[in-house]
């Protein structure tokens, strides 16, 4: 995935981004740095010094609130993720000439309609009398007059892809989009509370209340099925057919182009609501009858056209229940080299939407059965080849217990996803010792690897990253592999995703589930038998005793500059 290339996919989107938890701090607690006590103590009149230090024992030592430490390694984490932070904002705010800045929108009352304006609304029965072919009641109201108003101003309308095909399965679509004839000007020139979107191809936004978008895009025609102008170049040499791979999608088109440019014959149903009936131009509906995916057209073209239809197809396999035609399969397999040609950015994206949809356990095994893991997941793959059906077993459990989160409605951070799936990794090797120019522990190389390059890549914020690795990191603390002394780490920002990703941990493996019962009830479990503690390594730990200052005049007598160095441990613990 460390491909530069941004290709623009092909076919008009079908599906919205599914909801997607917030990767930003907005709906839970500030990431800021976890509290020092020695920065946060107040400066202590000179005859109170005394009387405070009578303990003769560091600030770190919180008795009232003993319990596990946010460790050092956490701490490096957490700055690297403050500092992730500040970098995202600052790229967001440097890429803010590129990207498009989003307009107020204002929503007008709609207009009264006029004495022989005809009433707006969706026929329950087609003109000869039966049935419409999906009850106008399923739809969705605003996507509707969307449709009926383009048809009262003289253009084709129709609902479009993922819609209708939910409703014909009989499922609840996510969202309505809407093709029409009409161009994105004459759009936005219809409706008061439109925006047009996009930069290569013009889409509009329709906005209503309660922040519901429906997005209307103009017909387009597939530019590979568009013939050459007479003596341009290679259109007598037959060059299209030695790179499929479409880098631009910017015609506009008839309804029936519309469709056969679309990626499955599912996807590619229009439904007329003023006729109340389906319009199928590609075989859709025999398709769904049969519950088969295929592809419009030459499987072994439409998958070279677009590898990330491989992915596509994965997904609507495993989300609505359908097997995928021989042909299509074959294709998908043989298309799976072209995927470093695709775009990271997008190829991360489409395997988030698998993850988030809760169906991730048979879409990855899938993916795995397809050979596609080494190039979108190598981790993974690596993980699954060398522990063989043990690892597949306990991979696939943690797939099952994020996918059981997602289906009960758990609307989870993308680091938390990804983290959850990487924790059998995580537990299957070492983590790298710290990095003497970074100064931070790390998770395993692979995961660091894994996690750098959809930064550097495929575009996922840094911030996500960090989130990630700190999540990871936490979970030895969590498990009682790691013992420290103080309760900051129940106090970390992240405690809670965290505790969410060990919890799925427990599902998945049934092990430490006492642990778990105990960071629930608010209480610190037992270490674990041969946990590490940061000082393991050097034998017990000392506690420290602070340095008297001694009063004086202020000018130094006696005290040298003793109050500018860093309080002492062994030797220096009795001075003063």
């Amino acid at each position: 995935m460390s491909s530069p290339l941004d290709l623009t996919g092909p076919e008009e989107r079908t599906e919205r981004t599914e909801a997607q938890a917030p990767a930003d701090s907005a709906e839970r607690p500030s990431e800021h740095e976890t509290p020092s006590r020695a920065s946060q103590a107040p400066a202590e009149p000179s005859d109170a010094v005394d009387a405070a230090d009578d303990d003769g024992f560091d600030d770190d030592d919180d008795s009232e609130d003993a319990g596990p430490e946010v460790s050092d390694e956490i701490q490096r984490a957490t700055e690297a993720l403050k500092a992730a932070e500040a970098e995202d904002a600052q790229a967001a705010a440097e890429a803010g000439d590129e990207a498009e800045e989003p307009e107020a929108v204002i929503l007008e009352p709609e207009p009264e309609p006029a004495a022989n304006e005809p009433e707006l609304h969706a026929p329950t029965t087609t003109r000869t009398g039966e049935p419409a072919e999906i009850d106008p009641d399923e739809m969705d109201p605003d996507a509707l007059k969307v449709v009926l108003r383009l048809h009262q101003h003289g253009h084709q309308a129709y609902l479009v892809g993922g819609c209708v095909r939910d409703l014909l399965l009989g499922k609840k679509p996510k969202d309505f989009d809407v093709a029409t004839s009409a161009h994105p000007g004459e759009v936005r020139a219809i409706f008061r509370n439109c925006r047009l979107i996009g930069r290569r191809f013009r889409l509009a936004h329709v906005y209503f209340k309660g922040g519901k978008i429906v997005e209307v895009s103009t017909f387009r025609a597939n530019p590979t099925e568009l013939e050459p102008a007479p003596g341009a170049a290679g259109a007598e040499e037959g060059q299209s057919g030695e790179d499929l791979l479409i880098t631009h999608d910017n015609v506009f088109g008839t309804a029936q182009q519309d469709a056969r440019r679309r990626d499955f014959t599912i996807n590619g149903l229009f439904y007329d609501a003023a006729e109340g009936r389906v319009i199928d131009y590609v075989r859709g509906r025999r398709d769904l009858d049969e519950r088969f995916i295929r592809t419009i057209g030459d499987p072994e073209i439409r998958m070279r056209e677009d590898p990330v239809r491989i992915l596509r197809a994965v997904r609507f396999a495993a989300k609505l229940d359908l097997d995928i035609e021989s042909r299509t399969y074959a294709a998908m397999e043989g298309a799976v080299e072209d995927l470093p040609r695709c775009a990271p950015a997008r190829l991360l994206e489409e395997t988030f939407r698998l993850i988030r949809g809760g169906v991730s356990a048979p879409a990855l095994k899938l993916l795995a059965a397809l050979d596609s893991l080494k190039i979108l997941l190598p981790p993974v793959d690596e993980y699954l080849r060398e522990n063989g059906k043990e690892g597949e077993k306990t991979f696939y459990a943690f797939a099952q217990a994020l996918d059981k989160r997602v289906s009960a409605g758990e609307v989870l951070d993308d680091a938390i996803l990804l983290a959850t799936l990487l924790v059998p990794i995580s537990r299957a090797q070492p983590p790298v010792e710290e990095s003497q120019d970074e100064g931070r522990a790390s998770v395993s190389r692979v995961i660091e690897d894994l996690l750098a390059g959809f930064v550097e890549s495929a575009r996922l914020p840094r911030r996500i990253a960090e989130r990630c690795r700190m999540l990871l990191l936490m979970q030895r603390t969590l498990s009682g592999e790691r013992r420290r002394k103080t309760g900051a780490f129940r106090r970390h920002p992240l405690f809670n995703e965290a505790l969410a990703v060990f919890t799925m941990t427990v599902e998945a493996t049934g092990e430490g589930r006492e642990a778990l019962d105990a960071w629930q009830a608010g209480e610190v479990p037992p270490p674990r038998a041969g946990a590490n503690s940061a000082g393991d390594a050097e034998g017990p730990r000392r506690k420290r005793r602070r340095r008297r200052r001694r009063r004086g005049n202020g000018s130094g007598e006696g005290g040298g500059s003793g109050s500018d160095r860093p309080a002492s441990s062994g030797s220096d613990a009795g001075e003063g």
